[in-house]
């Protein structure tokens, strides 16, 4: 990591970042209102980091996950999700969405995913997910440009 001073851009225009922490919170609150596991939005938001290789948002939610109680050993294979028998069918549907919104980069979100995902998603769970996926990429890229500190 390079030691370049970086911008932080939550301080610098305080009011967009308190507006990403208000959708935030919104986000989440659709997620409990269409009955998504808390512990599972912990984990979107792991593996959204994971994918964009934010070390100071992994850091965070992997302590906020363990705290609500989240198994270590569901968090240590949450990179091969598919590949386990951790995760439920709704945890799985919910993954794969979520990783397939923050690869947008690689192609869009296919039919396939998007399809697998609202077979087993209701409407306001294949939403909430989205709007997870949306918000936490966004905290991703502002904690990476901003190169927030991740030390011991």
């Amino acid at each position: 990591m390079t030691e370049t001073q970086r911008v932080n851009m939550g301080k610098q225009h305080p009011a967009p970042y308190k507006a990403l922490m208000a959708l935030s919170a919104e986000a989440e609150g659709a997620a409990a209102a269409a009955g998504l596991d808390p512990l599972l939005v912990e984990m979107l938001k792991i593996r959204t980091s994971q994918i964009n290789g934010c070390a100071f948002c992994l850091r965070l939610h992997t302590r906020d996950a363990l705290k609500k109680g989240e198994s270590p050993d569901r968090i240590a294979v949450l990179p091969a999700w598919a590949e386990t028998g951790y995760f439920s069918e709704t945890d799985r549907a919910a993954l794969r969405l979520t990783e397939a919104i923050t690869g947008v980069a690689d192609g869009h979100v296919s039919d396939e995913d998007y399809d697998a995902a609202a077979a087993v998603l209701t409407a306001d769970q294949v939403s909430a997910v989205a709007w997870l996926a949306t918000v936490m990429n966004a905290f991703n890229r502002v904690a990476i440009t901003s190169r927030y500190p991740v030390r011991d």
